[in-house]
């Protein structure tokens, strides 16, 4: 798996409480951009959350005053390992020409944990992963 710096949401973000956005956001330009690999990854455990949900939003500003969420998808505190990846393997359809995370932790105790996520080459999915 390789990431791009220019193309990074997250590098090793700590996500500790309530609703916090990606360090980064990605300038796309107009264009579908769907088909570009995209990895969410725990890089710790995470402790003191119930569950962590990511958010894919896109905007036409870079300020993000008007976003679209376009996916999610929610973990729990026990899956929430360091190497566990969240599954969303794809940007989806709908993009406006910037892209942001946002992460949701639920639970009243402040949680930690990390996360990198960015657009990458390829994922590292085997061929026995695979269901044909």
């Amino acid at each position: 798996m390789l990431l791009d710096a220019q193309l990074l949401f997250s590098d090793a973000q700590e996500i500790t409480s309530g609703t916090i956005n990606s360090t980064n956001i990605v300038k796309f330009g107009a264009g579908d951009v769907s088909y570009l690999p995209i990895v969410i990854q725990s890089v710790a455990d995470f402790t003191g959350l119930t569950s962590l949900c990511v958010k894919i939003q896109t905007s036409l500003k870079a300020d993000f005053s008007e976003p679209v969420d376009l996916v999610q998808a929610t973990l729990s505190k026990e899956e929430l390992k360091a190497g566990v990846k969240f599954p969303i393997s794809y940007l989806p359809k709908g993009n406006l020409g910037y892209m942001q995370l946002v992460y949701i932790v639920d639970g009243s105790t402040e949680s930690t944990g990390k996360i990198t996520a960015g657009i990458v080459c390829a994922d590292s999915i085997g061929f026995h992963e695979i269901n044909l």
